[in-house]
């Protein structure tokens, strides 16, 4: 992705088309917009918008992926261009990889033992600053310890299970508000905070979607999740690491500086529905976080958030081509 590229969501009904070499769709205030199509990486469609062939043909050219969410902020898919970056030889050793059960499992290994240390590494944060999370750090470890000992993938899930239930149990401790929250539920969220996880986790999942655009993997040939009919579970691999790095300490962080409050919610849809308002905040706050860079370890140079994900999908291809040993990404700091 250039850096005069950025991803751009669109909160306002009407209709998406192509004018000249630009985007051009209604603002709220009823108002044509324009876009470069040179400065789009990616649209985020957060409501009802009509588009034709025409547009999806357009944007393809220049390899933008659209996602759609619907009036409750849940994610009901993506618009993925036809792959340009096309390597036989990569896509016989994703499948060798899937279909070795050991070359599978320790992918697996490593995308859970890199997201576990990352959880760690949060708890560890905000132990520090005062927050008595010393007990599930040390709950954490002892789980951790267990990640290399799994025989399948469905044990390591199981680990990956208890590392997680044991990292949500301290978020009453990390937040700040007077909010109640016991446990991860999904389908659909029950309270604020679940929604508020499930709909950061989809803007994570969707991002890594758009990265792993831009290389040869295929997205849908996956070692951690299980490949299935109409999901790219690639990107649910990916998005394991960089959920606790990315999506959980930015909900902290809004929840903590009072951005996102009970009032961010409809209360009478059980906290089910974020508003617009919120939902422009946390896509706001994302990229913002997503732009921020830090220095690589390995590289000696400054890398923003987002372009760690595609270095993350290049590590895979190196792995997958036997030059290099993958190892996940792990927070230093």
């Amino acid at each position: 992705m250039s850096y005069l590229q950025q991803s751009f969501y669109i909160y306002s009904n009407g209709e998406l088309k192509q004018k000249d070499n630009t985007i051009r769709f209604l603002t709220e205030d009823g108002e044509k917009k324009d876009i470069p199509i040179e400065r789009v990486s990616e649209l985020y469609i957060m409501s009802e918008m009509r588009l034709n062939t025409n547009f999806l043909n357009f944007i393809s050219r220049y390899g933008i992926t659209v996602h759609f969410f619907n009036y409750y902020s849940f994610y009901t898919g993506s618009f993925y261009p036809k792959e340009t970056l096309l390597a036989g030889n990569l896509l016989v050793k994703q499948v060798e990889h899937y279909t070795d059960t050991e070359k599978r499992l320790s992918l697996a290994k490593r995308f859970i033992d890199a997201a576990a240390d990352n959880i760690y590494r949060n708890l560890r944060y905000y132990n520090g600053r005062g927050k008595d999370l010393s007990g599930k750090m040390n709950e954490i470890e002892t789980i951790k310890k267990e990640i290399i000992k799994s025989k399948t993938v469905a044990e390591l899930m199981g680990y990956e299970g208890n590392i997680r239930k044991t990292y949500y149990s301290g978020w009453n401790i990390i937040i700040d508000q007077d909010i109640e929250f016991k446990k991860r539920v999904k389908n659909p969220p029950d309270n604020m905070i679940n929604t508020l996880i499930s709909f950061v986790n989809m803007l994570i999942y969707t991002r890594v979607l758009s990265e792993i655009y831009h290389t040869q993997l295929d997205p849908t040939i996956s070692y951690l999740h299980e490949p299935g009919v109409r999901r790219f579970s690639l990107s649910l691999d990916l998005a394991e690491i960089f959920k606790p790095l990315i999506g959980d300490r930015l909900i902290f962080s809004l929840l903590n500086k009072k951005q996102i409050t009970e009032k961010s919610f409809t209360k009478d849809l059980n906290y089910l529905h974020l508003t617009k308002e919120a939902s422009a905040v946390i896509c706001k706050e994302l990229d913002n976080r997503l732009h921020t860079t830090i220095k690589h370890k390995e590289l000696g140079k400054n890398v923003s958030y987002q372009y760690l994900i595609r270095l993350e999908a290049y590590k895979i291809i190196k792995h997958l081509l036997g030059e290099k040993e993958y190892e996940g990404f792990k927070m230093w700091w």
